[in-house]
């Protein structure tokens, strides 16, 4: 059983998916863990970033666990469905989240684990890791949301491609196709998410929101009605407290010292 194990340090909610020896598979203990996470980042306004990474080093995560699996197929709708609907609800409230979601991919990651990374900000992986959605491989396609988001982010036939085929993808594949920021060496993996943890320590959580939202509505949006949705998002921004702080400081040649709210608090 995989269960997420949480601690924030400098601004930043570190979840680790602890299961190595089911690969860090996903049952509703997991999901459990992952919605009291959710909550967790929702609440605290310190946080700039949330990190995802899965136990030992074989894997990320390898999917759904294959023995709930087998409680999902004996009762669809008392089990499978359901499952499936907290497993939607926690990889968009991920993509809502006012702050960046980083995946540090430290091994394989299929099926739901595939489906996890896809909802993620930012994708950093390690040169051994492997990833594909080979739902089809088991002779059932994908449920949540393999489809829909390796569609927008890959294109058409790529998304096709790997999942019809049931291909694999190794790192610099992901790179190659726009799936993954980068591809190191297992050794530096920690190391490049702690740069990009410094980039967004400090920063204004309210601009991070603005932004983090705004590019995640493009992906649904017409160009016009984008521009209206990142317009309404600025409105928001400067009527959080402290909205000129960026500005005064630089005036005023010292450091700013940003609030802790964010836009989605503004009505």
């Amino acid at each position: 059983m995989t269960v997420v194990r949480s601690r924030v340090e400098d601004q930043v909610l570190h979840l680790l998916l602890d299961g190595p020896e089911t690969l860090n598979s996903v049952s509703p203990q997991t999901l459990t863990g992952l919605e009291e996470a959710l909550t967790r980042a929702e609440e605290d306004e310190d946080l700039r970033a949330v990190v995802i990474t899965g136990a030992g080093e074989k894997a990320f995560s390898v999917g759904m666990d294959i023995t709930f699996l087998g409680e999902c197929f004996a009762d669809p709708d008392g089990v499978f469905l359901p499952f499936l609907d907290r497993f939607h609800a926690v990889l968009r409230r991920l993509e809502l989240l006012p702050v960046p979601v980083i995946a540090q991919v430290n091994g394989l990651a299929r099926a739901g684990g595939f489906e996890l990374l896809l909802a993620c900000d930012l994708v950093v992986v390690a040169e051994g890791a492997r990833v594909g959605d080979i739902h089809l491989a088991f002779g059932v396609p994908p449920g949540a949301g393999a489809s829909q988001r390796a569609a927008r982010k890959l294109g058409d036939q790529r998304a096709k491609a790997l999942m019809l085929t049931s291909m694999w993808l190794d790192g610099h594949t992901m790179l190659a196709w726009g799936l993954a920021l980068a591809v190191l060496p297992r050794t530096e993996l920690a190391a490049e998410v702690e740069r990009l943890l410094g980039t967004l320590r400090g920063r204004s959580r309210a601009a991070i929101a603005a932004t983090k939202l705004g590019i995640g509505a493009a992906q649904d949006l017409p160009l016009a009605e984008g521009l209206r949705h990142e317009r309404a998002l600025f409105e928001k921004f400067l009527r959080v407290p402290g909205a000129a702080e960026g500005y005064t400081a630089w005036v005023e040649q010292r450091t700013p010292s940003w609030g802790s709210a964010d836009v989605r608090e503004v009505r």
